[in-house]
């Protein structure tokens, strides 16, 4: 097997660092006017959706909340993205009507979309263009999107906030108040930050503790203007003024120091006509907490290791490895594609693996010797340990356990990311929590116990894991696509949604050989490569994972990890690692927040 050693070798060879492209992260605000729905009498409720072009498909990035009965809304919620200056970037923003009683996306209206560059957005900072519907323009509903260059700061503060003795806007009931913060731009415009839910019925009011990035808040300005307005909501749209006020992040930090920081709420037409006009309620930030972000090469210096784990397919449907036709077989000059795949994404993993020890595991075989079916037995048939040295280990395992196996079936994978979502579960107990575990999987067709698959994934979502399947042949995987989160938050069978997005499949057809692999797999290519997409999206899973106090880099800090976590009072979920190594940051994966894409009444709608 020399002359297949080195094959691999020259393929590993190719995974290299080079100098990265010219990259910055933008954040994409949006604001739609003039939209109009099928029903003239009533006012849609929009939600924009962002989608991004690679290898001539659309993949979704992100959506906005859902603005309630708005026909020109503001969104609050804003869009991340990585512009590389030497790409042709294709973004398309599509607006649809999502009411109350759908299901989903494929129930709402299409109320009409725009496709641009990022480049163009970029270029212009705000481009304001008509939505298209099946070709022509959407009546006079138009799109703008505004962009802004993000700063190197990625910490992200903490706010809580509250009323009392606001004024009463409601002849029957009491005011319904929502808070809204807009950052003052230099140039005097106003950039919507946040916006808060509604608290019905309710003159002092407790809105929901909320965090945003110190760039969205401030741009890194202290003493940048913040204007506070404080609405009472109508479902009509046309909410009702009941005062504002000024601040400054610097100001708002006292809220750090364990006491509360107030504004009076103003209403100027009041306090101009009445005399005796005090104020219109007091506005009270509770707590201030600032969330220092670290990179992903914090966490790798600091002992965070990668626990690289993979599982073969040996369904029957891969075809006898004896032929010359069998996915399995072993060609004497080049490796066969499940080779490919795993040399590919392995040589990468490895690097940030200390010890070299790789679990692999098959599934769908009849193995020695009673020949019973598996769906997770060691190719090394050591149960005890199915460790291989690197990447060659693994290669050689495979190689001499396939002469011993009845390829058989079905194609379970929910066993196996059973197994390692034991060992992460495992590891979360430990006091030195400072692994995240990958499980490559390739198959060579559809599953067929996705519900148990569904329920495992949903699972192994709260635990410091992330799942690669490499689809091998020329099988239909579309069914596929459901794990991967691309037709919306995958669900378990009973309706649990995943915490966050840790699975990305990739059919590997799209590839002709192991060095188109590889060359979109390292570091100097170009980022629009789809493999390159999918595995790199770890680093922003890794990223969604809600931390334990063991997840700090603790050895990058002088002070004991329990001081540094108190410094920066991290108590709850938070994500994990901000990739200042920019690369392992692709800007279309998808995290999704369970109850996040808001569908509360609380949202600006300018009439």
């Amino acid at each position: 097997m020399k002359k297949m050693s080195n094959i691999y070798e020259s393929a590993a060879n190719t995974l290299g660092i080079f100098n990265s492209p010219c990259l910055t992260k933008v954040e994409l605000r949006v604001a739609c006017k003039g939209i109009s729905d099928r029903d003239a009498l009533s006012k849609p409720d929009p939600c924009v959706i962002l989608k991004m072009q690679s290898h001539g498909q659309w993949f979704e990035v992100d959506r906005t909340e859902v603005i309630r009965t708005c026909i020109n809304p503001v969104f609050s919620k804003l869009f991340t993205v990585d512009f590389y200056f030497e790409e042709v970037q294709r973004l398309r923003f599509e607006v649809h009507d999502i009411s109350s009683n759908h299901n989903g996306l494929k129930e709402a209206d299409f109320l009409g979309g725009m496709e641009c560059t990022l480049g163009q957005i970029v270029s212009q900072r705000k481009l304001s263009k008509s939505l298209l519907k099946h070709g022509n323009t959407a009546g006079k509903s138009s799109i703008t999107v505004i962009a802004e260059e993000l700063s190197g700061n990625d910490d992200y503060v903490e706010l809580s906030f509250s009323a009392r003795k606001l004024d009463d806007k409601d002849f029957f009931s009491k005011s319904d108040p929502f808070l809204e913060i807009f950052r003052v731009n230099d140039d005097a415009t106003q950039q919507l930050v946040h916006r808060t839910e509604v608290v019905m019925n309710n003159l002092n009011p407790a809105w929901k503790t909320f965090k945003v990035s110190v760039n969205s808040l401030c741009s890194g300005d202290q003493d940048r203007r913040l204007k506070c307005i404080v609405w009472d909501w109508d479902s009509n749209g046309k909410h009702d003024f009941i005062g504002e006020f000024s601040s400054t992040f610097k100001e708002m930090r006292g809220a750090m120091e364990g006491r509360q920081v107030q504004w009076e709420c103003i209403n100027p037409k009041y306090k101009a006509k009445k005399k005796n006009y005090k104020n219109s309620g007091i506005v009270i930030l509770n707590q201030c907490k600032i969330h220092k972000m670290h990179s992903f090469l914090d966490y790798i210096m600091g002992g965070c290791q990668i626990q690289f784990t993979v599982a073969i397919d040996f369904t029957a449907s891969n075809g006898d490895p004896r032929n010359s036709c069998s996915l399995h077989y072993i060609h004497p000059y080049q490796p066969n594609e499940y080779l490919k795949a795993l040399v590919a994404v392995g040589e990468i993993c490895q690097d940030y693996d200390s010890d070299k020890m790789f679990p692999a595991f098959g599934f769908g075989a009849r193995i020695p010797p009673e020949y019973k079916v598996s769906h997770d037995f060691a190719i090394n048939f050591n149960e005890d340990n199915p460790e291989c040295a690197g990447i060659q280990g693994v290669v050689e395992a495979y190689q001499s356990c396939l002469p011993k196996l009845q390829l058989y079936g079905p194609t379970n994978i929910a066993p196996i990311i059973q197994k390692v979502a034991k060992s992460a579960s495992e590891e979360t107990n430990t006091k030195e929590a400072s692994q995240y575990f990958i499980l490559l999987i390739l198959t060579d067709g559809v599953i067929t116990d996705m519900a148990d698959t569904r329920e495992a994934i949903v699972h192994a979502s709260h635990l410091p894991m992330s799942v690669i399947i490499v689809g091998v042949g020329n099988a239909d995987f579309s069914d596929m696509q459901m794990l991967d989160g691309d037709d919306g938050i995958l669900r378990s069978p009973k309706g649990e949604p995943v915490l966050r997005d840790i699975v990305q499949f990739v059919p590997f057809r799209n590839f002709k050989h192991a060095d188109d692999m590889a060359l979109n797999l390292s570091l100097q290519c170009s980022p629009g490569g789809y493999f390159f997409i999918e595995v790199w999206c770890l680093s922003s899973q890794m990223q969604d994972y809600p931390p334990t106090a063991s997840w700090l880099p603790s050895n990058l800090f002088p002070n004991s990890v329990q001081e540094h976590r108190q410094e920066c009072d991290i108590t709850e979920s938070f994500p994990l690692l901000s990739a200042s190594c920019s690369l392992l940051r692709p800007v279309w994966c998808r995290r999704h927040s369970v109850g996040k894409k808001g569908t509360e009444p609380a949202l600006n709608c300018q009439i």
